[in-house]
C-alpha cells in the first residue's frame, strides 16, 4: 500500500526492535523525519501527533455506541494506540469501563515498567505478535497508561493464534498482532472471576488490521 503511494519502503532488521534502530540511525544519518509512536526524552512532539492519529478510530466508536462498555481490552506494544484510546474512553465516558492493556509474554514492557515505577526494557524471544514485539515502551504512552488503565495482563503466542483461528470460523481474517484485545478476553479464564465477566456483560475489543492473503 506504501509503495503504491509512491513510498520507497526498506526493511530492515528482524524485529521490531532492530527496525526501529535503523529507522533512528537513517533518521540521523540522512535527517530524515522520524514519524512513529515511540516516544522518549526529546523526541514527543512528533509521536503525540501520531497518537492523536488514532483519534479518530476511538471518536468513530464513542459516536457509534450508545452504552459505554464495562470492560474495554486494548493491545499494545509501545503503548500509543493503547494510551490514545484510553484517554479517549475515560474523557468521553469517565471511569465507568475498566480498561485493560494486553501485551505479549513475549515483550511486557507496559508491565514491567509499571511494577518497577519507571521505564524499563523488558526481556523475551521473539514474538508472532510481531507489531506488538516491542521490548521498550514509549514513554509518553506509559505516562498516560499508569495515570488511566486499570489492569495490564499479557497473552502467549499460542493464545492469540488460537483467537486469529477462532475469528477465521467467522469470517474474520486478521494478524495476531491485531486480534490480542480479543485474544486476552478468549482466554480471560485466569481473571474472569476477579473481573466479574459473564455472558452479559458488555465488552469492547478493537481488531485493527485486516489479513489480506497474498
Amino acid at each position: 500500500r506504501l509503495r503504491c503511494m509512491g513510498a520507497e519502503v526498506v526493511r530492515a532488521g528482524s524485529d521490531y526492535e532492530a527496525s526501529m534502530a535503523v529507522a533512528v540511525a537513517d533518521a540521523e544519518r540522512y535527517r530524515w523525519t522520524l514519524l512513529s509512536d515511540s516516544s522518549w526524552p526529546g523526541n514527543v512532539e512528533l509521536p503525540t501527533r501520531v497518537m492523536e492519529g488514532y483519534l479518530v478510530m476511538g471518536a468513530e466508536i464513542v459516536d457509534h455506541i450508545s452504552l459505554p462498555p464495562q470492560y474495554i481490552f486494548l493491545q499494545a506494544g509501545v503503548g500509543g494506540m493503547a494510551a490514545a484510546m484510553t484517554v479517549l474512553f475515560r474523557k468521553r465516558w469517565g471511569n465507568e469501563p475498566v480498561i485493560l492493556i494486553v501485551e505479549p509474554e513475549a515483550a511486557p514492557a507496559l508491565i514491567d515498567s509499571i511494577r518497577s515505577g519507571t521505564p524499563v526494557k523488558a526481556r523475551g524471544p521473539h514474538s508472532t505478535m510481531g507489531r506488538l514485539d516491542c521490548k521498550e515502551p514509549s514513554h509518553l504512552a506509559l505516562a498516560e497508561l499508569a495515570r488511566h488503565a486499570d489492569f495490564f495482563v499479557t497473552i502467549t503466542d499460542e493464545e492469540c493464534e488460537a483467537t486469529v483461528r477462532l475469528l477465521e470460523n467467522h469470517d474474520v481474517t486478521t494478524t495476531p498482532s491485531a486480534a490480542a484485545g480479543v485474544a486476552a478476553l478468549h482466554h480471560s479464564g485466569i481473571y474472569r472471576d476477579t473481573l466479574g465477566l459473564t455472558t452479559q456483560t458488555r465488552v469492547l475489543a478493537i481488531i485493527t488490521e485486516k489479513r489480506e492473503d497474498r
